[in-house]
């Protein structure tokens, strides 16, 4: 008598039941979309963007960097957008210089944003001379235009994927510096950063431990954003002949090839040109979403 009341109670006070992670995350998806349809259409050219350079030993339907007899010849069925001066396949390049620019902009993006953000918590934690010292050294770098900049440093470094990559890291340093620097002082004259020094926590584990998670909101939106920048600027340096070293794929070298014969064939400048467009577009879509979504400020707008 009793097991079967025991049993009728579990079933009538049967806890809820939780969702799993996927359907929270699909949840939050769908509210995005809703939310944000420029940011999701935004996200969508970032996926195929991200899809094109996992995807491009598949797709593509010759060797990019592969010389052949089919010199400037227009779209048709065997090249679907035609093949450059050297008579390589320009889909094939497309693809391929997808991998390019997401590496170059993943890496010098990494750089960046781990020594500005490293530094703008040591800038913003102790202040006083360090801050001075920091922040006069960020002017520095910021009184340079960032092509300039990139140009030098790629010019003394010497030419090679590697340098394209430390001097866009480089560019980066600054902006995230004083972004995340002026979120950092409001992070540490919060009541638990007062409460942690009370407790004996160092000032390493409070900058790391209690004041950096409170400040990653900027630091994804800088990312994203500057994901599209790092895009234009390796395409920039790859134009002036001084980005990722031929015979590698590049979007802009690509471009910068098509000068030559822009009267004969213009199908050699839409393909690169396009990609550069919708890659950047989409990042600075979605770079703004996100940053309306994660800024309380912006969030009930």
């Amino acid at each position: 008598m009793m097991s079967e009341q025991t049993a009728t109670m579990q079933q009538t006070y049967a806890p809820p039941v939780t969702p799993g992670a996927p359907r929270r995350a699909l949840t939050w998806l769908i509210r995005f979309v809703r939310a944000k349809p420029l940011g999701a259409a935004g996200g969508f050219l970032v996926l195929l963007m991200v899809l094109m350079a996992l995807l491009a030993p598949v797709l593509a339907t010759h060797t990019p960097d592969r010389n052949s007899a089919d010199i400037l010849v227009g779209p048709d069925g065997e090249h679907i957008f035609g093949t450059d001066r050297f008579g390589r396949d320009v889909f094939s390049r497309i693809l391929y210089g997808a991998r390019i620019s997401l590496w170059v902009g993943i890496v010098s993006l990494t750089i960046g944003t781990v020594a500005g953000t490293f530094l703008a918590l040591i800038s913003g934690y102790f202040g006083g001379k360090t801050d001075f010292i920091i922040q006069r050294v960020m002017d520095s770098l910021l009184a340079f235009p960032a092509l300039v900049l990139a140009l030098a440093i790629v010019s003394t470094l010497g030419q090679s994927t590697t340098n394209v990559m430390a001097a866009i890291g480089v560019i980066f340093i600054p902006g995230t510096t004083r972004v995340v620097r002026s979120a950092v002082l409001v992070a540490r004259e919060e009541a638990y950063i007062d409460a942690a020094r009370i407790l004996g926590c160092s000032n390493s584990r409070i900058m790391f431990r209690h004041i950096l998670p409170n400040v990653t909101a900027p630091i994804i939106v800088l990312v994203t954003v500057g994901l599209g920048n790092a895009i234009i600027i390796e395409a920039s340096l790859s134009f002036l002949g001084l980005g990722t070293p031929p015979p590698a794929s590049s979007w802009g070298r690509d471009l910068s090839d098509w000068r030559a014969w822009w009267t004969t064939s213009p199908h050699l400048f839409w393909p690169p040109a396009v990609a550069i467009s919708l890659a950047v577009f989409g990042f600075n879509l979605l770079g703004d979403a996100l940053r309306d979504v994660l800024d309380p400020r912006l969030r009930n707008r």
